[in-house]
C-alpha cells in the first residue's frame, strides 16, 4: 500500500509538473505573441501617423502657397539700404522649383554687400538679397522628378555650368559661368534649374532647417581647408573669428590637426575653445599676434598651415610671417577689389612657402558639407547665435556692423 500511494503521489506530481510546464510555455508563447503583435501594430500606427502629418504639412502648406499673390522680401536697394517689401510670389519655370524658406542665415558675404551696397559678381540692385537657406519644396516645376512638394531640402547659392574649360579640369569653383542665386530672405525663393539639377540636396529628417542651411558657407570652409593640403597632427593657425574663420577652426580641428584661433574680441575667444581650438591668441596687434604664434611652435619655427580668413592686406601679411620654412598659406579671406600687398619675396622663396588661395566651393564639397552636418560631429547649434523675424532684418544687420558677439543669426520668414 505504501508503495502504491508513492507512486501515486510521484505519477501525480509528475502530471502537475509537465501541466504547470505546458501551460507556463503557453503563457509565455502568448505572451510574446501578443507582444510582437502590440509592437508590430504600434510601429504600424506610429509610421502612419507621422507618414499623415508629413503629408498633411506639405499639403497645407502647397495650399497656403497657392493661395497667395504676394509675399514679404527683403529688397537690396543700394549701400545700407534694405528695404522689406511685398512682391510677386514666384512661380516654378521647366527645371525649377519653388521653396518655402524655413531659415535663411546672415553672412559676412551679405554684410559686405549690406555695406558696399552691391556685390560685382552676385548682386547688382535693385534685388532680392540672401543666399544661405535650406527649406520646404512647395511648387515642382515641369520636368522636375527628384523633388515633389513637401521635401526638406537646401538649395545651395550657386552652380557651375559643366562645360568650359574649367569645369572640365574639376575646377568648377572658378566656372566661367557660375550661376548664383539670391532672394533667401522671403518667404519663398525660385531655384533655378541648373541649381535644381546641379547643387539642391535633400535634408534629413533629424536635421534642423536652420542647420542644414549652413551647408554653403560650411562647403566654402570644408573647400578651403582640404585646398590647404592637411596632414592629421598639422599646426594650423586660423587668423579671424568671424563665422567663416571659426568654421574652418572647427573643420581642422575635426580633422585631427592642432589648432591655434588668433582673434581680436572675447566673445570670439569663447566661441574658439568651443568649437576645438587648442590654443587662442588674443591680439589686436599683428606683430604680438605673430611673436606669440610662433612661440607655441617648437623652437619659434612657425606652423604648419596659416589660414587667413579675414579678408585685409594686414592679415595677409601676418599670415606669411607665421608659418614654418616648407609650410603653406591660404588666403582663404577676399580683400576688396584693388587692393595690394607687399611680403617678403626673399622669405617666400628660401623658406620654399606654398601660397594659395580659395574661392568659393564645388558641389562634390557642398555634398560632403551637408554630410557632415547630418554626421552630428560639427557642432552647427553653436554658429546660430541668434534668430529674427524678416522685419528686423536691417536691426540684425545694424548689430552685426557694430561688431556683436552674434556669429550667424537665422531669420525666420
Amino acid at each position: 500500500m505504501p508503495g502504491s500511494v508513492k507512486g501515486v503521489i510521484k505519477r501525480s506530481r509528475s502530471t502537475v509538473e509537465t501541466a504547470i510546464e505546458h501551460g507556463r510555455a503557453t503563457v509565455e508563447t502568448a505572451i510574446e505573441h501578443g507582444r510582437a503583435t502590440v509592437e508590430d501594430a504600434l510601429l504600424h500606427g506610429r509610421a502612419t501617423v507621422e507618414s499623415a502629418i508629413h503629408h498633411g504639412r506639405a499639403t497645407v502648406e502647397t495650399a497656403i502657397y497657392h493661395g497667395r499673390a504676394t509675399m514679404q522680401a527683403a529688397v537690396l536697394h543700394g549701400r545700407e539700404d534694405i528695404r522689406i517689401e511685398s512682391v510677386p510670389v514666384p512661380q516654378a519655370g521647366p527645371g525649377e522649383l519653388i521653396v518655402q524658406v524655413g531659415a535663411a542665415l546672415t553672412c559676412g558675404t551679405d554684410l559686405k554687400v549690406f555695406r558696399r551696397g552691391y556685390h560685382a559678381r552676385m548682386i547688382v540692385p535693385p534685388a532680392l538679397f540672401g543666399h544661405e537657406l535650406a527649406g520646404t519644396v512647395v511648387q515642382a516645376g515641369e520636368g522636375v522628378d527628384e523633388f515633389a512638394a513637401g521635401d526638406r531640402v537646401v538649395a545651395l547659392n550657386s552652380a557651375p555650368c559643366g562645360k568650359c574649360y574649367f569645369c572640365e579640369r574639376g575646377q568648377e569653383n572658378l566656372c566661367d559661368d557660375l550661376l548664383f542665386n539670391n532672394g533667401a530672405y522671403a518667404e519663398y525663393i525660385r531655384i533655378p534649374a541648373r541649381i535644381v539639377a546641379k547643387n539642391t540636396l535633400r535634408v534629413p529628417e533629424h536635421v534642423p532647417l536652420e542647420h542644414a542651411a549652413l551647408t554653403e558657407p560650411l562647403a566654402c570652409a570644408v573647400h578651403g581647408f582640404e585646398d590647404s593640403n592637411p596632414h592629421p597632427g598639422d599646426l594650423v593657425a586660423v587668423i579671424g573669428g568671424g563665422p567663416l574663420g571659426l568654421m574652418m577652426l572647427h573643420v581642422a580641428s575635426l580633422a585631427g590637426c592642432e589648432t591655434i584661433a588668433i582673434v581680436k574680441h572675447d566673445g570670439q575667444v569663447e566661441a574658439a575653445k568651443q568649437l576645438g581650438a587648442a590654443h587662442v591668441v588674443q591680439a589686436t596687434s599683428i606683430r604680438k599676434a605673430i611673436r606669440e604664434t610662433r612661440a607655441i611652435t617648437p623652437n619659434d619655427r612657425g606652423v604648419d598651415i596659416a589660414i587667413e580668413a579675414v579678408g585685409v592686406p594686414d592679415a595677409w601679411e601676418e599670415a606669411v610671417e607665421m608659418v614654418r620654412k616648407g609650410g603653406t598659406v591660404n588666403f582663404f579671406g577676399g580683400c576688396a577689389l584693388g587692393t595690394l600687398v607687399k611680403l617678403d619675396t626673399n622669405r617666400i622663396h628660401y623658406s620654399d612657402i606654398t601660397l594659395r588661395a580659395t574661392f568659393h566651393h564645388t558641389p562634390a564639397i557642398c555634398r560632403k558639407a551637408l554630410d557632415l552636418v547630418a554626421g552630428g560631429r560639427f557642432q552647427a547649434g553653436a554658429f546660430i547665435t541668434g534668430r529674427a523675424h524678416l522685419y528686423e532684418l536691417n536691426r540684425v544687420f545694424e548689430k552685426l556692423m557694430n561688431r556683436s558677439s552674434e556669429i550667424k543669426t537665422a531669420i525666420v520668414p
